[in-house]
């Protein structure tokens, strides 16, 4: 994403200017692309939080708090993805390209909470999210001290979400700058629905225990569709009150504020030494190191948040193998936008069916994989030194072929990619041989590769 200064203020009671080199329709697609980009940001970052916790070095008698903080912050992350999803309704109503990119290390935009970091959770991470989630009207010692908190983290102050989101309604709400011919109800077809991304959801009922962690309630998932000026109105308001309080209610539990700031009041009640054995001693922002050419000396270009490069080539190999369903995930959800109708015929999953099929699968193999990257080593044969985690790289590129037959082609080269590197992982890894998970990712590929080959000779799937 280009570098921009489009924000202008922030005060959410003024009302919106149109920066130069925009027409309002556009500005408004350019602000749910930046909108888009932090959703993504920030459930990578929940994510790489939440799997950090734990380990056989959380003392007993703190085990089961840090379980359920844990699958609070997953609840939280999986939250953002209907958020996510959600934004990329309001895109396509509007007629806008999707954008599931993220804002990686370089950053720029005066929207964005805090400079994209992947890093185990303390309480300093944590007061950076509850400030980005906070409502307006929170203030008061706690507040000062937390937002003082969370700059000194991050260099700067953190920005607020839900300025962001507050910029866009304040738009949208304005036939001069939107006239009601811009919402384009023709697309509800190709967008993403609760019946099919709420899968495994509740939807209204976050009341439900977790299945796994008593006492911790189940995440609500948002996915709206989008048809009119006021159902994307209702859709902004929904994913803005999920993430701040819409009142300062700490009995209020549906709130990513308030679930943030509930474990943030609860670590740092702990000693200092005990909130450092909540997380593992896991690197920050860890990458793979790829190279594209063997034949040139390693050189590494500078970022502006450091890196850890995983060195470790049994370590590496996983890192690989998760950037690779990462971005199997975000293809699987690119592709799904482009097909239209049920996801299912008769009982048998459409093109479309089975591309959400699959996401679903891409999401729990990337946890999966992910509690293994934060047991392995970053380094080879260092004793005691740092653990990996889940490097969450992104492709060199989420654009998608423009034929349908070259889209399917996409996805086989994927998996098929997969297989090389599970392969790789069972043959000349000896501490991977033979191991379930990867076994049974390399059956479960292989009937993606029949299902995918049937399409391409399907009828009508031709360039």
């Amino acid at each position: 994403m280009a570098v921009l200064s489009v924000a202008g203020s922030l005060d959410e009671d003024e009302r919106p200017v149109l920066p130069p080199e925009f027409n309002w329709r556009d500005y408004t697609v350019m602000l749910l692309h930046v909108a888009a980009e932090i959703e993504h940001s920030l459930m990578v970052q929940y994510l790489f939080a939440a799997y950090s916790m734990g380990g056989p070095q959380v003392p007993e008698e703190l085990r089961e708090d840090v379980r359920g903080w844990q699958e609070v912050i997953l609840g939280i992350a999986k939250e953002e993805m209907g958020h996510l999803v959600t934004v990329q309704n309001l895109l396509t109503v509007l007629g806008g390209p999707i954008n599931l990119d993220r804002e990686d290390y370089p950053w720029g935009s005066d929207f964005y909470p805090f400079a994209f970091n992947l890093q185990p959770l303390s309480a300093d991470s944590l007061a950076k999210y509850v400030v980005a989630e906070s409502p307006s009207t929170w203030s008061g010692p706690e507040a000062t001290a937390i937002k003082e908190r969370a700059a000194k983290a991050s260099g700067d102050y953190v920005n607020r979400v839900g300025a962001l989101y507050s910029r866009i309604d304040a738009i949208l709400k304005n036939r001069d700058f939107l006239p009601d011919a811009l919402f384009h109800a023709d697309t509800l077809p190709y967008q993403a629905s609760w019946d099919e991304w709420g899968r495994g959801y509740t939807r209204g009922e976050r009341g439900q225990d977790a299945g796994n962690v008593p006492d911790v309630k189940s995440p609500e998932l948002l996915v709206f569709g989008v048809f009119s000026r006021d159902s994307a109105r209702k859709a902004l308001q929904e994913i803005g009150e999920q993430g701040e309080a819409p009142a300062l209610d700490e009995q209020d539990e549906t709130s990513h504020f308030n679930r943030f700031l509930g474990i943030y009041r609860a670590l740092t009640a702990l000693t200092e030494d005990e909130q450092r054995l909540v997380s593992r001693r896991v690197a920050q922002n860890p990458v793979t190191a790829h190279r594209l050419n063997e034949s040139e000396p390693v050189g590494y270009a500078a970022a502006e948040v450091t890196t850890n490069p995983i060195t470790d080539p049994v370590t590496a190999l996983w890192g690989h193998l998760f950037n690779l369903r990462y971005r199997m995930l975000l293809t699987d959800i690119s592709h799904a936008f482009l097909l239209s109708g049920p996801v299912d015929n008769g009982g048998v999953l459409t093109g479309r069916g089975a591309l959400v099929h699959r996401a679903f699968g891409e999401m729990y193999n990337l946890r999966a994989l992910a509690g293994r990257l934060v047991e392995l080593p970053l380094e080879e044969n260092v004793p005691g030194g740092l653990l990996a985690g889940p490097p969450f790289e992104m492709p060199y590129s989420l654009e998608l072929p423009h034929h349908d037959h070259d889209r399917w082609l996409l996805q086989r080269d994927l998996v098929q990619a997969s297989r090389l590197l599970t392969d790789q992982l069972l043959n000349t890894a000896p501490a991977s041989a033979g191991d379930p998970y990867l076994v049974a990712l390399r059956e479960s590929d292989r009937r993606a590769l029949e299902q995918i080959e049937h399409v391409l000779s399907r009828k009508g799937c031709t360039r």
